[in-house]
């Protein structure tokens, strides 16, 4: 009886050391709490190995039974027993990465967070604009808009939404740091405001470094009681982006209550997730008389005091535009 066990265990032990695989890899999913038994059936279905009952027995002489991780992982048929219960036991699972570009919006991003969480966009889309959801996780709101840190970030595919989302909001919390949270109360500004107006800023700037003065801009209207009048707020109200923003589209939305055109004071919220750069900017304002800008071909601004100079400034970047087009 023993010479038998010694043989069977002696084939373990030699079918462990087989090679590193062929073909494509193959992914095979272990959920929390399956047992070795069930590991093996599934690698045993995917034909990664070739017999369930000698794996088991090499599980059992390497102590690796009941230490595996859970997560998706993936081998090639004919993976050394080794490599597969050493990633196993190390948790080296399939990871996907999962890229916050600066000035996304939770429309935009929603697509991208179903990928690593294998749920429907809509349902992730659902959570992310839920405000009990921004409520949960301890950030101003109204929504998880503006708090999902723009950011490169790994997963292990398949994770759940609640730890991406955690995840995000980690960060963006570890940006707004006690020394923003101090300059924001000594502008008299709440965290939402501040987000909210670096969301606008994010949108707005296509040279970094004309953030601060857009800032002024709009510190000047607000403090005016003037409307900001931003499209990106009307662009977020009609709920998807136009090339050229007509009177017609901002009458459509006039009254959400993201139309800056029609209403006075800073949004309900954050319209995308602003950078660090972008938050400074809402609160670094430079001393200016500035109340407009407008857009130049090239991506820069030309600011402006009064509205006469704005209508001049828009008609020399039309004509830039129809010089361009020629």
């Amino acid at each position: 009886m023993k010479s038998s066990v010694m043989v069977v265990l002696l084939a373990a032990a030699v079918a462990g050391c087989g090679g590193t695989g062929e073909g494509e890899p193959v992914r095979v999913d272990v959920p929390a709490g399956a047992s070795f038994s069930q590991i093996a059936d599934s690698l045993a279905a995917h034909d990664i190995i070739d017999n369930k009952a000698l794996f088991q027995a090499y599980g059992r002489v390497k102590g690796a039974s009941a230490a595996l991780r859970p997560g998706t992982y993936a081998f090639k048929r004919g993976t050394a027993w080794s490599t597969i219960l050493a990633d196993m036991k190390a948790g080296r699972v399939l990871t996907a990465k999962l890229a916050i570009p600066e000035a996304f919006n939770v429309y935009a991003l929603a697509p991208r967070i179903a990928q690593v969480t294998g749920l429907k966009e809509d349902s992730v889309l659902s959570v992310l604009m839920d405000p009990a959801t921004a409520e949960r996780l301890n950030v101003p709101g109204p929504t998880l808009e503006g708090y999902l840190y723009p950011a490169t970030y790994s997963f292990p595919i398949n994770s759940s939404l609640d730890t991406v989302l955690s995840k995000l909001v980690a960060t963006y919390r570890k940006m707004w740091t006690p020394a923003r949270q101090a300059r924001a109360d000594s502008m008299k500004l709440t965290e939402r405001e501040v987000i909210t107006l670096a969301s606008i800023i994010e949108k707005e700037a296509k040279k970094l470094d004309e953030m601060p003065m857009m800032a002024a801009v709009y510190h000047n209207r607000l403090r005016i009681g003037m409307p900001l009048g931003a499209d990106p707020t009307v662009q977020y109200a009609l709920g998807k982006h136009r090339a050229r923003l007509s009177y017609a589209a901002i009458d459509s939305v006039a009254d959400n209550p993201y139309n800056t055109y029609r209403n006075r004071g800073l949004p309900p919220g954050p319209i995308a997730s602003p950078s660090e750069r972008a938050m400074d900017a809402a609160m670094s304002p430079p001393v200016s008389d500035f109340l407009y800008f407008v857009a130049r071909p090239d991506g820069s601004h030309v600011f402006t005091r009064s509205l006469v100079e704005h209508n001049r400034a828009k008609s020399a970047a039309q004509r830039e535009r129809d010089a361009a087009s020629q």
